[in-house]
């Protein structure tokens, strides 16, 4: 079978300016993978390259020939497992670049075969969870005011970013705005290990349901100490790439925050879920600053996750695709009629 490739960079804005503990963004660059069979049917892959993970859209860009090499050389995309795993071989790190491929190929198998993705998984689209609208940090008042408009366009559970001198006095506000809504916060790996532990204390008057990466991946043993004297549950984000770091750090956390920016692709993404079920783990599913190009794969995942913070779509001003419907952040995959990821230019 002859197939065909092609790559899109887009710079696509923020609808507010997004900060975390490691800095403010305004715009995001995705670079858009296209893969065409003889038949004319086309797949569609996002990726979302993070620097934290040494990626840039440059890096993706200057990769995509070797990996869809690949693609090329395989002439079968049902051949996923093999493909990926000749890709990784091809390109060892990169993992945004690879998984654009991976989302491409199974938008693509899954138009070819006339079924939805989750339905070529085999999954229950009815089992499905709701995915957490984020509030970057800003000033106080601004953050109350942005909950305020999350509260108005339907979600009911919020992401909270933290690493601040104001942490607490944050999380008692949007509490305050917000209480009824389920909330978590992400300190993006911003405390010492004491530091987590007093302002976790404290946060537990406010009835949040987790605390994501308190601190940084490189201090393993700090996560064990945060999460031994936690009165919350520990989720572990940048502690935590592939199926390989599940066991390392399993008895660290309590929530596996997988993403497939960070894991590189499809495949692995559901090897990470299987390991941290294997081990005692909740499942969580994240995202960078994405369009639908990939978002609407992750969705895809909803049926075996427990949380989902899939909003990357949903904080941009405008995106130039469609995907699974997320009214107020609820994952409705039984409203996908459309074959494969369901992504689509809008």
């Amino acid at each position: 079978m002859t197939l065909e490739t092609s790559v899109e960079r887009v710079s696509l804005p923020l609808e507010f300016p997004f900060t975390i503990a490691r800095g403010t963004s305004t715009e995001t660059a995705n670079v858009i993978v296209r893969i065409e069979d003889e038949d004319g049917v086309v797949g569609i892959g996002g990726a979302a390259p993070s620097t934290h993970y040494g990626e840039t859209a440059a890096t993706v860009e200057a990769v995509l020939p070797d990996l869809l090499a690949v693609v090329e050389d395989a002439g079968d995309p049902h051949q996923l497992e093999r493909i990926e795993r000749r890709m990784r071989e091809a390109v060892a790190d990169n993992p945004a670049a690879r998984c654009a491929v991976s989302i491409a190929l199974h938008d693509l198998v899954c138009k070819r075969l006339d079924v939805p993705l989750y339905r070529y998984w085999g999954l229950d689209p009815d089992r499905t969870v709701t995915s957490s609208y984020t509030i970057g940090i800003d000033d106080t008042e601004t953050m109350a005011e942005k909950t305020e408009t999350a509260l108005e366009r339907g979600h009911d559970t919020l992401k909270v970013k933290l690493g601040t001198d104001r942490d607490v006095e944050i999380v008692e506000t949007i509490r305050d705005v917000a209480p009824e809504a389920r909330l978590y916060v992400d300190a993006n790996e911003a405390w010492t290990p004491k530091e987590a532990v007093r302002k976790i204390e404290r946060f537990a008057a406010y009835d949040l349901e987790f605390v994501e990466q308190p601190v940084p991946a490189e201090n393993p043993e700090g996560l064990r100490y945060v999460s031994e004297h936690s009165p919350l549950p520990i989720a572990a984000d940048e502690s935590l790439l592939t199926a390989a770091d599940v066991p390392r750090v399993a008895d660290r956390c309590d929530v596996a925050n997988l993403k497939l920016m960070k894991c590189g692709g499809l495949l692995e993404a559901r090897r990470i879920v299987h390991a941290a079920r294997a081990h005692g783990l909740q499942v969580m599913c994240g995202c960078m600053s994405e369009s639908n190009a990939s978002i609407a794969a992750a969705c895809h995942l909803a049926p075996l996750l427990d949380y989902a913070d899939l909003d990357g779509s949903l904080l941009l001003a405008d995106d130039p695709y469609d995907g699974v419907p997320m009214p107020g952040g609820r994952i409705d995959l039984s409203a996908v009629t459309r074959a494969g990821t369901g992504v689509r230019e809008a």
